[in-house]
């Protein structure tokens, strides 16, 4: 079974849920809270990404794995993608959050494996 940064990893890669994407050009995981509540956080049974149901235990995660939460100075985002998500995000009045962690980044895989609970 996979640990956390590469459930979440392969999660933000694969592209198939609307609420977790990868911003700033691959440094930072973007995420649209309410949407991620009931895409992600809601599944059940075999369908269940993540060990918990509460947003809250799952920021927690990501803190334990030192993600930190950024602000974003709203330059608009270059990749399309990432544009759309956050236009979609702003439509809907919902929240988007932003964690880094340097070893959490799409052009760096490798460095993954440095991704270690504190």
């Amino acid at each position: 079974s996979l640990c956390f940064p590469q459930k979440l990893w392969k999660m933000v890669e694969s592209g198939q849920f609307r609420s977790i994407w990868w911003s700033e050009g691959g440094k930072c995981v973007a995420i649209n809270e309410e949407l991620f509540k009931e895409e992600v956080l809601g599944r059940g049974g075999p369908l269940r990404v993540f060990a918990t149901q509460k947003m809250k235990s799952f920021l927690r995660q990501l803190n334990f794995y030192g993600f930190t939460k950024v602000q974003r100075d709203f330059q608009r985002s270059a990749s399309l993608p990432e544009f759309l998500a956050e236009e979609d995000a702003a439509s809907a009045h919902s929240q988007i959050l932003y964690y880094y962690n340097p070893s959490f980044n799409r052009e760096h895989p490798h460095l993954l494996e440095k991704c270690k609970r504190r």
